[in-house]
């Protein structure tokens, strides 16, 4: 059940705000993505995290790329730990970590193909 009541559709406004941004403002970071829904403190970041994994689930059942990957960290430019942790268990990354940064790099090009 979530915490916040415009969490059930976040997931909804995550998908809707990053398929509106122009090709050369992506990637954006969680916090970008934060303030653009206008959450509030507290549990901003988890709240956007939550709803990425949502739409990662939604996008392996209607065989689309990965909406969340035009989403990074502000630290390393890469999706946070667990982006890469749910794509496997999708099975749309290999389990080898150091496989990682070059499916992100794919998936980041095929969603911004949409």
């Amino acid at each position: 059940m979530p915490t916040h009541p415009q969490d059930a559709n976040l997931a909804t406004q995550v998908r809707q705000i990053l398929e509106s941004l122009p090709r050369e403002r992506l990637p954006i970071t969680y916090q970008q993505l934060a303030d653009a829904l206008g959450l509030q403190p507290p549990r901003t970041i988890q709240r956007v995290a939550l709803a990425l994994e949502a739409s990662m689930r939604e996008d392996i059942e209607m065989d689309r790329p990965f909406i969340a990957a035009l989403v990074v960290s502000r630290r390393a430019d890469l999706p946070a730990q667990g982006f890469f942790e749910l794509a496997v268990a999708l099975g749309r990354f290999p389990a080898d970590p150091a496989c990682h940064a070059e499916a992100y790099r794919e998936e980041f090009r095929r969603a911004l193909e949409g």
